[in-house]
């Protein structure tokens, strides 16, 4: 660091340089100021006129291009990627599918959905039809069987009823004693009298099966002849075949009784122990009806007879009067709930396909095949929505208004332009450290260009034409952006050719990269000096405070 000393050192030579040309000054001025009035102590200053003109006002500034409609997609449902439909820079319109998760189970959801409501409104339209004559017939059938059964037990059994059980008692026990009689036959064996006709039975059809079967044997050995065609003959032969195999059937059968009857038939006694077992089931059978009908009906009986009567009676008056409102209201809710089902069911099956929000350009694609499907998975953009957004300096804001045209540069292709609209200008400034700007976003316009989101450009901002209005050179002009004014320095002559020059106040409007626009503080042919002020003949500078545009 510099010493204490060589810091005053810095300052006491600097003194020195200033008094002594402030002393020069108070000798030469008065020479200088009587000679020339305006002359001054450099070779910058320049005094212009204030001059009507027309004025294209413009502003400069660059961006980047980005799209006004961009999607980040993610799917709604969860599951797995089954496939995936774009890749990127693929074109789509709006509503194409993009991609697509594993659907099996949302389909078969749908589906059962679907069936459900399908029955729902089925049972409905059953419950609205109004009843066939068919319908009303077999109703009132069933009331009137239903009040028959319950009349009868409430009468108790007539007589009909208890003759026709105890006879039906009596057969079953005649039954039951045939039986027994048939099994104590099997058990002690035939007698002399069933072996003498069982052998006479035999005997009988082994003449016949011979009788047959010499019968047969002849006709096979016969010939046709004039009186025996082989027709009739063959014919003769089936018949005689037939007869034979029945005889020996009689035999057979008529032996299988003698043996049964000579040596006992172990087939036969189960046979009539099953027998008399039958005939006794049926016996109880038949008591067990007759000792009903004598007890008359049971409580319980009855109270089922009358259930089975109010259950017919109730679905006729449905029928008779239609369902009731309760009813109605109860099958219309159950169709409505089996629809919202199915649109439930519909939308899960819908959110497992990915679609395009708008028509644009696939920017990115995030998915496989198999991959679970979580997170931003296709990301697109409109390339027909771009627009650029610049910064603009506060000091040509005023210039810049919406609707205004404007023209693009692409660096990528700096000997082309593209044609652009003010489409919005942001009503705060940006947060800038070290300059106020204002955000401005243009909207592109058709170019046959192959613009890219990302690119940079130039843009031109053409403000609209005036014609006649007063003008000076920017460099004229002196801004305070703290207050937000501006001034000039006035050069006033007065009759006797004395020349004053003062800083006054100035409104301004529309500029240009050369010109200013003055709207207020000076008049068309007024001097204004551009540099520094100059000094009196007494070394005084020739300076006026500024003074307000209305005095």
């Amino acid at each position: 660091m510099k010493s204490l000393w060589q810091r005053r050192k810095k300052w006491i030579i600097a003194g020195a340089a200033v008094l002594a040309l402030a002393l020069a000054f108070l000798v030469a001025g008065p020479l200088l100021f009587m000679t020339n009035a305006t002359a001054t102590t450099t070779s910058e200053i320049e005094r212009v006129e204030v001059f009507v003109g027309d004025l294209s006002s413009e502003a400069t500034a660059s961006g980047e291009l980005t799209a006004r409609r961009r999607a980040a997609l993610a799917p709604l449902a969860t599951g797995t990627v089954d496939e995936v439909l774009v890749a990127v820079g693929d074109e789509v319109g709006a509503g194409d599918p993009l991609l697509r998760l594993h659907t099996a189970g949302p389909a078969r959801d749908v589906e059962t959905a679907r069936q459900g409501l399908v029955a729902q409104e089925a049972a409905l339209e059953d419950l609205l039809a109004p009843p066939t004559a068919a319908d009303l017939a077999a109703a009132e059938a069933a009331v009137a069987s239903a009040q028959a059964q319950l009349d009868d037990l409430l009468d108790g059994p007539s007589e009909t009823e208890v003759a026709a059980a105890e006879a039906q008692l009596r057969a079953a026990q005649a039954d039951l004693s045939a039986a027994s009689a048939r099994l104590n036959t099997a058990q002690s064996g035939a007698s002399d009298e069933a072996l003498r006709a069982a052998q006479l039975e035999l005997e009988i059809a082994r003449r016949e099966a011979t009788t047959a079967a010499e019968r047969h044997s002849t006709i096979l050995v016969t010939e046709p002849n004039a009186f025996l065609t082989a027709e009739t003959l063959a014919e003769m032969e089936l018949n005689a075949r037939a007869a034979a195999q029945q005889a020996n059937a009689t035999l057979a059968a008529a032996q299988q009784a003698y043996d049964d009857l000579v040596n006992g038939n172990p087939g036969s006694v189960s046979a009539a122990q099953a027998g008399v077992a039958s005939a006794a089931a049926q016996r109880d059978a038949a008591q067990a009806q007759l000792d009903l009908l004598n007890q008359g009906p049971t409580a319980a009986t009855v109270a089922a007879a009358r259930a089975s009567l109010a259950q017919a009676q109730v679905r006729l008056e449905q029928l008779q009067n239609g369902p009731t409102e309760a009813q109605r209201v109860a099958a219309e809710v159950a169709v409505e709930s089996a629809a919202i089902n199915l649109a439930r069911a519909e939308r899960l099956l819908a959110e497992a396909t990915l679609v395009a929000p708008f028509a644009g350009v696939i920017t990115a694609v995030n998915a496989r095949p198999g991959e679970p499907a979580s997170g931003i998975l296709v990301e697109m953009a409109d390339l027909s929505s771009l627009q650029v957004a610049l910064e603009v300096d506060e000091v040509d804001i005023a210039q810049v208004q919406v609707g205004q045209t404007a023209e693009l540069t692409p660096a990528t292709f700096p000997d082309d332009t593209v044609p652009a609209i003010i489409a919005a200008i942001a009503p705060e400034a940006s947060a800038n450290s070290d300059l106020v700007t204002y955000r401005v976003y243009l909207d592109v316009g058709e170019t046959a260009l192959p613009l890219r989101v990302g690119m940079t450009a130039d843009a031109r901002l053409l403000a609209e034409q005036l014609t006649g209005v007063l003008l000076l050179p920017n460099r004229a002009i002196q801004s305070d952006r703290s207050t937000g004014t501006y001034s000039v320095n006035l050069v006033t002559t007065a009759a006797d050719g004395a020349e004053t020059i003062e800083s006054v106040p100035i409104t301004i409007g529309l500029r240009d990269n050369r010109y200013t626009e003055i709207t207020g503080g000076l008049e068309e042919g007024d001097v204004v000096q551009i540099g520094e002020l100059p000094t009196q003949p007494d070394g005084a500078p020739s300076f006026i405070p500024p003074r307000d545009i209305g005095e």
